[in-house]
């Protein structure tokens, strides 16, 4: 007998689970559920006409993906990482980032670099009238961006996976502020400039990994008044 959750987490969905998978997700990945927020499956199923059993087996997915929890009397809600998960999290992404964007780097254009570029200066525009949400997937757009290209498919499922699960999901303590996305500008500004003028490969992998490294110093400092180690 298979673990409890992998089996229908492995099992190829039905076409309804698939929508109510990818609706459930792109809330989620878009902030319009947010961390602790419940799940309520009838509402889900009423909103795209489907029974509640495909609403269901998605919930299941997305339990298994860490999208979601589940607790018994409670139902689902939006997971929400704690320090110690978000840490972790956050430090296997700056290594596959970091390899992503290294194997990627070779293979970008000229037009990926310019749509990194704009992408980083809507960053910059939005500082002025900052929005967290916004910011989230700008940054998410412009590592795409730099990593999309990557020739290694399983290291690029592996990023866009980690990119997607950090993008929203984590408490209001690891959500970066103003300040933070001052500083991520010009982090990805070297990154242009590195990738740009062809430097080695593991510079430019150093240089994403502290990239996303700092970021988590950042929010870690944050969200313990200043007394987390650097």
């Amino acid at each position: 007998m298979a673990p409890a959750g992998i089996g229908p987490a492995n099992a190829r969905p039905t076409s309804k689970a698939r929508r109510a998978y990818d609706h459930l997700r792109g809330l989620i990945e878009r902030g319009e559920l947010e961390p602790g927020e419940r799940i309520l499956a009838g509402q889900i199923a009423a909103e795209l006409e489907i029974s509640i059993v495909p609403v269901r087996e998605a919930i299941r997915r997305l339990e298994a993906e860490r999208f979601v929890t589940v607790e018994h009397n409670v139902g689902a809600r939006v997971a929400a990482l704690d320090d110690a998960a978000y840490r972790h999290g956050m430090e296997a992404l700056a290594i596959i980032d970091g390899a992503a964007t290294a194997l990627a780097a070779g293979e970008l254009t000229f037009d990926d670099l310019a749509r990194a570029e704009a992408i980083n200066e809507e960053i910059i525009a939005l500082l002025e009238d900052f929005d967290p949400g916004r910011y989230s997937a700008l940054n998410m757009a412009f590592h795409e961006a730099l990593f999309g290209r990557c020739p290694n498919d399983r290291v690029l499922e592996l990023a866009r996976a980690e990119w997607a699960r950090f993008a929203n999901v984590r408490s209001p303590s690891q959500i970066v502020d103003e300040p933070r996305a001052r500083e991520t500008v010009h982090e990805h500004r070297h990154l242009l400039d590195l990738i740009a003028r062809r430097a080695p490969d593991d510079e430019v992998e150093r240089a994403a990994r502290e990239h996303v490294l700092a970021t988590l110093a950042w929010t870690l400092q944050a969200g313990t008044g200043g007394t987390e180690d650097r």
